[in-house]
Formats: C-alpha cells, sequence, structure tokens
C-alpha cells in the first residue's frame, strides 16, 4: 500500500500522487515494490532490507538520491522493547519512505512547518530520537521497580523481565549507535551539498540527543547488568545462610543421637540398675539438653 502527501503550507496533508512529495509505502508487494525499484532507481535488495528488523542502520549517497536505513523503536508491549528499521530515499523533490507499519508518520507533528521533503525527514528522524529517550525513562522507571522487589522475594516472573529488558537494551544501544554514524554522515553530506542552515542545526541538536539517548541506553545495561549479578549472588548467599544453619543442626544432634541410642540399650539400664528409673532418665535428658546448648553456643562463637 502507498500513501501519498504533500506538505502544505507547513502542514503534512494527503495528496494525489501526481502532486505528491512524500510517499509512505507499507509494506509494498512484489507489484509496489517493482515500480518503486523503476520509479526511484534503488535495487530490490534495498527494499527488502528497509522492511527487515534486524538490518543494522545505514546510508548509502547516490549521485540524484540518498538511500538511508533507520532503526526506530516499537511501541512497548509490557514485556519488552523491540526495534524495528525503515528505508528512506530522499531526493530534490521527492521522499520515499518504506516501511512495514503505517504507524510511521503517526508521532510526527504534521503542523511542524514542514515544506520541503528534507523537512519531513528531519522530522521523522527527530521523532524517533525522541521516542528512544521516552522509552529509556520507561526502562529506568522499570529498573526502579525490580531494585524494590529485592527487599522481598522476587518469583521467576521478575527474573525473566529482567533477562527480557536486558536483551533489549543491547539491541537498543546497537540500535542507537548505528542511528548515531548515520546522523553523522547525513550531516557531512549536507554541508557538502548546501542543506540549509536550518536543516544543520537540527541534525546537529539530533546528532547530540541521539548521544544522550546512546549513554542513558548503555548506563541502563550495565545497570541491569549489575542487578543480575546481585541477584545472584543474594541468591547464594541465602543458599549458604541455610546450609550453615543445617550443618550447625546437625553437628549439635549427631552426638545427641549417640547418646539417646546408648540410653535406649538395655545396657544403659544395667548400668543404673541400682537407681530408680524416673531418676535416671530424666538425668540422661538433661545432660543431653546442656550438651546440646554448650555445642550451639560454641559453633555460634566459632561462625
Amino acid at each position: 500500500m502507498i500513501e501519498y502527501y504533500l506538505a502544505v503550507d507547513g502542514a503534512l496533508l494527503e495528496a494525489p500522487e501526481e502532486r505528491a512529495s512524500v510517499w509512505l509505502c507499507v509494506a509494498p508487494d512484489a507489484t509496489e515494490q517493482s515500480r518503486l525499484c523503476e520509479c526511484l532507481g534503488v535495487s530490490a535488495q534495498s527494499l527488502e532490507s528497509s522492511l527487515d528488523p534486524d538490518e543494522v542502520a545505514r546510508i548509502e549517497i547516490k549521485p540524484d538520491h540518498l538511500f538511508l536505513i533507520w532503526k526506530r523503536p516499537e511501541s512497548f508491549d509490557g514485556r519488552v522493547f523491540n526495534v524495528s528499521s525503515f528505508g528512506v530515499v530522499l531526493s530534490e523533490k521527492r521522499l520515499v519512505v518504506i516501511c512495514a507499519a503505517n504507524s510511521l508518520l503517526a508521532g510526527v507533528d504534521r503542523q511542524a512547518g514542514m515544506s520541503t521533503p528534507l523537512d519531513v525527514l528531519m522530522a521523522m528522524l527527530a521523532e524517533s530520537v525522541h521516542h528512544y529517550l521516552g522509552h529509556l525513562r520507561v526502562v529506568k522507571q522499570v529498573a526502579r521497580e525490580i531494585q524494590l522487589q529485592f527487599d522481598r522475594s522476587m518469583d521467576n516472573q521478575h527474573l525473566v523481565q529482567m533477562y527480557s529488558l536486558s536483551e533489549s537494551l543491547v539491541y537498543y544501544v546497537n540500535a542507537i549507535q548505528s542511528n548515531g554514524a548515520v546522523l553523522a554522515l547525513l550531516r557531512s553530506h549536507g554541508q557538502k551539498h548546501g542543506f540549509g542552515p536550518k536543516q544543520l542545526e537540527m541534525l546537529n541538536d539530533l546528532i547530540i540527543e541521539n548521544e544522550q539517548s546512546y549513554q542513558q541506553a548503555k548506563i541502563h545495561a550495565q545497570v541491569f547488568t549489575n542487578l543480575i549479578e546481585a541477584r545472584g549472588n543474594l541468591a547464594n548467599n541465602g543458599m549458604n545462610h541455610a546450609l550453615r544453619n543445617l550443618t550447625m543442626i546437625n553437628v549439635v544432634f549427631l552426638p545427641l543421637n549417640l547418646l539417646a541410642s546408648i540410653g535406649g540399650m538395655s545396657e544403659f539400664s544395667m548400668m543404673t540398675a541400682g537407681m530408680p528409673w524416673w531418676l535416671t532418665f530424666p538425668t540422661l535428658l538433661l545432660a543431653m539438653a546442656v550438651l546440646g546448648g554448650a555445642m550451639a553456643v560454641a559453633l555460634r562463637r566459632m561462625a
């Protein structure tokens, strides 16, 4: 499906194909891909890479157009933060966007004073960078909630969430870093080919904001790595504490079991035949209790 838009009086409005300066190609089929290859002069491989979520962000500068692939964050589904790709073919009079979902222009401010295809591209890149920053704020809140769970017992659900977010941040760091390289090359290209001061200034701002996103993503990734290591250390400490207590109980009751075994045999009755049973057996129990208490106190002092 191909949608057509035109920048009119600074706003992005729907328009017929012959007047449109912005084409939004949503999951184009084979026929539409063949048409785009003929009209834009790009290869079929480039169109397929635009729809590949695992494609690395890059930029290709041709004599008559500029082709780039950009990594953008997907909406948070409550479990993980996903990253997708979209392709852009920019010429002097037309901007063609190839993407897998029609929500690409949903977050773009259509009243942002856009008058050229390059302005539309700048608005799309800015929306993507700000989207990363918004997601990183959510990641920070989730990290705080998981840290609070350390004061209570964490079940497997929280551990799975922690691992999923840590994996998502790895992809975020990679995507933001590759986007930064695209922005740097786009600025260099713009300085050589006459981008206006407004576009160059916006590119500089986007590079700074993208670098901030990159640093924040690295920090959050390190935080989750430390949380996972801390959780493992806490689990090991708890297991060691439980094993130590069980060992102390075994050490205390081993000699008591020996005395109880002796007291339950006929030899004890034979040795105490001249004494009443109501005196000998309580004496044995008292001696066992005193011995057990003394061993427990000694083991605690040793620990």
